[in-house]
């Protein structure tokens, strides 16, 4: 418990070490902005769908560009976090919720990871997506995702980050069904929005809860404040906001959508699995690590919950012949290992896995959606074999990606 709590503090924030810095919100609304002056361009003929995918890696990049900015900013500050205070964003009664953006280690690694390989995802999209003739929507809704994402990731209050995750819902649902003229595709976005909101109603309560008991959502009063609470009802809001985590990342009994959501183009299975949607959850253990450090009960849960996930998703994965959802499942497992750590108080462990996945996972989306479209939209591996001759970088990724996944000595995921 001791090493839990140590472990809680450094991932939590310093009261007054702080600085106003405005391009946190360059960095946030760049993809919006991209993701509205894309959907709002007119002309819908090849050209005009061709810039869109470069216009939205732009707008990423953009964003991507800002985060290391800010990052090496509080690096080199010897600051605890960057803030934007945009004022009074609601007030009701005795609540009140400020717009308030915050970028510390924990928030600033997340938004490394979500602009850097999003960017990277955008411009694979870019070739990818080449004959279709919905490329303008298809890039509006990914910069859209990325605007949520950070949403969630910045947000200094749990109604905030609340807002980026149902934000974070409603474009995987526009992405998932994205082909929704096939009545599969359209089914996997409906199943991947139902079943999240299962888990949101969870991550709805524990906020009530919290803020009932501690009157506040902002993290920095809650972490200085939820220490006075019964440990009823701590144990109960941990439990709750875990519920909406099991939903987001996919747990036992609600990662049923994950494998569906393979439906949607292979740039968005590696933007979901990869870096994005999923770690969500994870996420915002690492940012209520205050909470969980106070709450034993609900961490061994979250242990058990992430072991079981890990086992029984791996075991699945050996028996799919389809190609995206052998990664799919994969995906599930190693979210269960994230969970492990978190469950463990091992936070910081958690989110270098976060870190890790993204990137060696990312790559194998990638690489297969390169095997898929170089084999004519096959996804049956049964019908594989002796691909390594005629494409052989693409071999090259999904090894040395294949190798990191499995923990191979001295790539990251052995580290991690």
């Amino acid at each position: 418990m001791e090493h839990t709590a140590l472990q809680s503090h450094h991932l939590t924030h310093l009261p007054g070490a702080t600085m106003e810095f405005d391009p946190l919100t360059v960095l946030l609304l760049a993809p919006l902005a991209g993701a509205f002056f894309i959907f709002m361009r007119s002309g819908t003929g090849e050209s005009s769908q061709k810039m869109s995918g470069w216009l939205a890696t732009l707008f990423s990049l953009v964003s991507f560009v800002t985060a290391v900015f800010a990052f090496s900013v509080l690096n080199g500050s010897g600051l605890d976090s960057l803030t934007y205070n945009g004022g009074n964003w609601m007030r009701v009664g005795g609540f009140q919720a400020d717009f308030n953006l915050r970028l510390d280690q924990l928030s600033g690694v997340m938004c490394l990871i979500i602009t850097g390989v999003g960017t990277l995802i955008h411009l694979y999209a870019i070739g990818y997506m080449a004959e279709d003739p919905h490329r303008k929507r298809f890039f509006s809704y990914l910069n859209l995702f990325l605007f949520a994402m950070l949403t969630l990731v910045l947000g200094d209050n749990l109604l905030l980050m609340f807002v980026g995750w149902e934000g974070v819902g409603l474009c995987s649902y526009l992405l998932i069904g994205f082909w929704f003229k096939e009545m599969p595709n359209a089914n996997a976005g409906q199943k991947a929005f139902v079943v999240n909101r299962i888990g949101d109603a969870g991550f709805l309560l524990g906020i009530f809860v919290l803020f009932w008991n501690a009157g506040a959502i902002d993290f920095r009063t809650l972490a200085a404040s939820v220490g006075a609470l019964p440990p009823g009802v701590i144990e109960f809001a941990a439990f709750a906001l875990f519920v909406g985590a099991m939903g987001k990342s996919a747990q036992i009994p609600l990662y049923i959508w994950l494998p569906d959501a393979m439906a949607g183009p292979t740039p968005v299975s590696a933007l979901i699995h990869a870096a994005t949607m999923v770690t969500a959850g994870v996420y915002m253990i690492a940012r209520m690590s205050f909470l969980y450090a106070l709450a034993p009960e609900t961490s061994a849960i979250i242990l058990l919950v992430g072991c079981a996930t890990a086992f029984l998703a791996a075991t699945i994965a050996l028996v799919q012949n389809d190609i995206k959802k052998v990664l799919a499942y994969s995906t599930v497992s190693q979210l269960g290992f994230m969970f492990m750590a978190m469950g463990a108080g091992a936070y910081s462990n958690g989110i270098y896995h976060v870190l890790t996945h993204a990137f060696f996972k990312a790559c194998l989306f990638m690489a297969a959606g390169s095997v898929i479209i170089g084999c004519h939209h096959e996804q049956d591996m049964r019908h594989f074999g002796g691909l390594r001759k005629t494409m052989p970088w693409t071999f090259i990724t999904y090894l040395v990606a294949t190798l990191a996944i499995a923990g191979f000595p001295f790539l990251s995921g052995f580290y991690s």
